[in-house]
């Protein structure tokens, strides 16, 4: 690995149960400079928020303009940075790994569903054996230089299922992904996500729901936020523009 990949992946071992590793996700350079002086060791950038950022709806970024975007967002800062790049837009592994090392980042997501994300067509969950096939291809040609973290997407394709969930992670796992990641999955599934699946397992923070520490306690060695972050500064800066009006 890389110095900032081997920094990254040392991140997510030997955490204490209410200390998960909280990554916020930036949508473009200034957001991710905020994060990096506030403090954060590392960032995450969400799919969804970049897409806001770049005027797209979720899932519509052409490839290269994601790449671009999250290559913006890795130079702006010295901590490292691991992108949300979806399904890899059909990418070869070689191409893929190619695209993301350029862009300077140490991660990627990679989901296990393709199609729209909205509730009218809310796309189709892939072939787990396809997917765990794809993703140890990503590890073969990334060795080391990427942490790659497998997002099962179950619970937001209407398949509330613990055990085809569980499974779908094993797979995962066993194929080389350096961390799980069940989005949406409901609170209380979390602990039996934590005792069935071998490695780290991220769990995004929704609004009104258990704290990043909560979510450490039930399981979680990391906490992201998706589009959140920037959903609540466009809230703010909503305040500001009616008070300027």
């Amino acid at each position: 690995m890389t110095a900032t990949a081997q920094a990254f992946g040392a991140l997510h071992r030997g955490r204490a149960p209410a200390e998960p590793l909280v990554l916020p996700g930036p949508w473009d350079a200034a957001s991710a400079r905020v994060f990096e002086e506030a403090g954060f060791p590392a960032l995450a950038t969400p799919s969804a928020g970049v897409a806001a950022s770049l005027g797209y709806a979720d899932g519509a970024v052409p490839p290269r303009e994601m790449f671009e975007a999250v290559g913006r967002i890795a130079r702006a800062v010295s901590v490292p940075v691991s992108a949300d790049v979806e399904d890899g837009y059909g990418l070869p592994a070689r191409k893929l790994v190619g695209r993301l090392l350029d862009a300077g980042v140490v991660g990627c997501n990679l989901e296990d569903s393709w199609g729209r994300k909205d509730a009218a067509a809310p796309g189709t969950l892939k072939d787990p054996h396809e997917q765990a096939d794809y993703l140890a291809a990503v590890r073969d040609v990334a060795g080391g230089e990427l942490f790659v973290n497998a997002r099962v997407d179950t619970y937001i394709r209407g398949v509330a299922d613990l055990d085809e969930t569980l499974r779908r992670a094993r797979l995962y796992v066993e194929a080389g992904a350096d961390c799980v990641y069940v989005i949406k999955a409901p609170v209380d599934v979390i602990p039996a996500l934590r005792d069935g699946i071998e490695g780290p397992l991220n769990v995004v923070f929704l609004p009104g729901g258990p704290s990043p520490q909560e979510l450490g306690s039930l399981g979680a060695t990391r906490v992201t936020f998706g589009p959140g972050l920037l959903f609540r500064a466009m809230d703010a800066l909503r305040g500001v523009a009616e008070g300027l009006r």
